[in-house]
């Protein structure tokens, strides 16, 4: 069982139902003689059956009131006898129990009814004043065993301890479970919000709060929710700050940048020939601070106000040709090549330039690390999975890889496996980030894999429009 909601409700439901199990049982086997007296309208039946026996006796003797008793057995199903105070059974029975004897001596005696429950049932002896004075003894064997089809009325009424005690339990087992359902519902519910606000917080949205859903709960679960809120709003502070500072701090060094280019031009041309190996090696370092400078406004720029672009429908797969196109015409100079090897036709809705910079940023880091040689494929998939249209653009190298614990680091900004590798290649750590950051604000999602006997491949997943 993986779900809270479940355990609370069966684990609380099963401690109520054992507890009022033990209690029934418990009073079962500890009740006292007066628990197994009739319910009043067979009091009034019995005690009517008895007036009757002692005046059948009293008016036909031994042989009327066997008559009687034979007629009281026809109709409930209940033996029947009547004693007087000696022990001596009236009509002649000679089945009589020497307890059931005693037991009849001494209501006869004492005038006080006795009751007591039997293997086979219930035994109630009930005192009926004689015309002479004194006491007979009227004793009723109820039998609790499964009567016959025609007296099963009359079986249910009188075995009423056995069905009563059944229908209670269950009737307490029932309540009991809709409480706990209540009661675990009560206790999980925060839970469940709190699990769908920090799925949204994984997922981006640093705004997601928990306490608003909370209402009035003033409890731990509650607290919890609030610490959250406080942990997520911090954080949310923390990534703006982060974000408006490389937004400042890239604004800030283009200015020094763009005047570094016209110096370096001046340079060229008052230095001639001699310095031209170090003004090129200042000119490229220059283009990649420059590119970096973009890539960092770009990231925070999305970042801030990514989901407020304005979405339009666009050709997917003419994305994918051209941005293909462009990169083979790259990878011929390190002697490789990009072909696209499947392409369907679909279209998607979002921002064309934040989707092209995506999988072009995927496609280079492919060339850039594929063997010489070797070519990266591109293939873009489109059909329904899981109840809804989906774009699957997958980018495969014949490079070495990715360690399997740096897999998902590698979506991070500014992550590098190996600095001085990332360094001759020119990377800056920023291109990955962009792609996970503009996949996810157009509702898709990234993954990274190593190929078995070699190679990487790098899978995006888009919604189709």
């Amino acid at each position: 069982m993986r779900s809270l909601f479940l355990k609370v409700f069966l684990w609380f439901w099963l401690a109520m139902v054992v507890v009022v199990t033990t209690f029934a049982v418990t009073t079962h086997f500890t009740r006292t003689p007066d628990f197994f007296r009739p319910p009043h309208f067979i009091e009034a039946v019995l005690s009517g059956y008895g007036r009757g026996a002692a005046a059948a006796y009293e008016q036909g003797g031994a042989e009327g009131l066997r008559e009687y008793l034979r007629h009281i057995r026809e109709e409930s199903n209940t033996r029947s006898q009547l004693f007087d105070a000696s022990g001596a059974e009236l009509s002649g029975d000679a089945d009589v129990r020497p307890d059931v004897r005693e037991a009849a001596m001494q209501v006869a005696q004492t005038g006080r009814p006795y009751f007591r429950e039997t293997r086979f049932g219930m035994l109630e002896v009930r005192p009926i004043a004689a015309r002479g004075g004194g006491h007979y003894a009227f004793v009723t064997h109820m039998t609790m065993g499964p009567p016959p089809v025609e007296h099963h009325i009359a079986f249910l009424i009188l075995s009423e301890t056995a069905w009563l005690l059944l229908i209670r339990v269950l009737a307490v087992a029932a309540a009991a479970g809709a409480l706990c359902w209540l009661l675990a519902r009560y206790i999980v519910a925060p839970v469940v919000k709190l699990r769908e606000a920090t799925r949204q917080v994984a997922e981006g949205d640093l705004s997601a709060r928990v306490g608003p859903s909370l209402g009035g709960r003033r409890d731990e679960l509650a607290a919890m929710g609030h610490d959250f809120d406080e942990m997520a709003a911090r954080i949310e502070t923390l990534l703006g700050a982060q974000t408006r500072l490389l937004r400042d701090i890239s604004h800030e060094l283009r200015s020094p940048l763009a005047r570094l280019s016209v110096a370096l031009d001046l340079a060229r041309k008052r230095a001639g020939q001699a310095a031209a190996g170090d003004l090129d090696r200042i000119e490229r370092e220059a283009k990649r601070l420059n590119e970096m400078i973009g890539q960092l406004l770009a990231l925070s720029h999305w970042e801030s106000d990514g989901k407020g672009r304005r979405a339009e429908t666009f050709d997917l797969a003419a994305l994918v040709r051209e941005v293909g196109a462009d990169a083979d015409f790259e990878a011929q100079a390190r002697n490789s090549r990009v072909v696209v090897e499947e392409c369907g036709a679909c279209e998607t809705k979002g921002t064309p330039q934040l989707l092209r910079s995506a999988v072009e940023n995927v496609v280079r880091n492919a060339v850039r690390y594929t063997p010489e040689g070797t070519a990266v494929e591109i293939s873009l998939r489109c059909g329904r999975e899981n109840g809804r249209g989906e774009a699957v653009i997958t980018v495969k190298d014949e490079g070495a890889g990715v360690p399997e614990e740096s897999l998902r680091d590698i979506f991070r900004p500014f992550f590098r496996m190996d600095d001085s590798r990332t360094r001759e290649t020119g990377g800056t750590g920023l291109g990955l980030a962009i792609t996970e950051r503009a996949v996810r604000l157009h509702g898709g999602t990234v993954k990274a894999e190593n190929l078995p006997g070699g190679g990487f491949t790098v899978e995006l997943r888009l919604p189709l429009a």
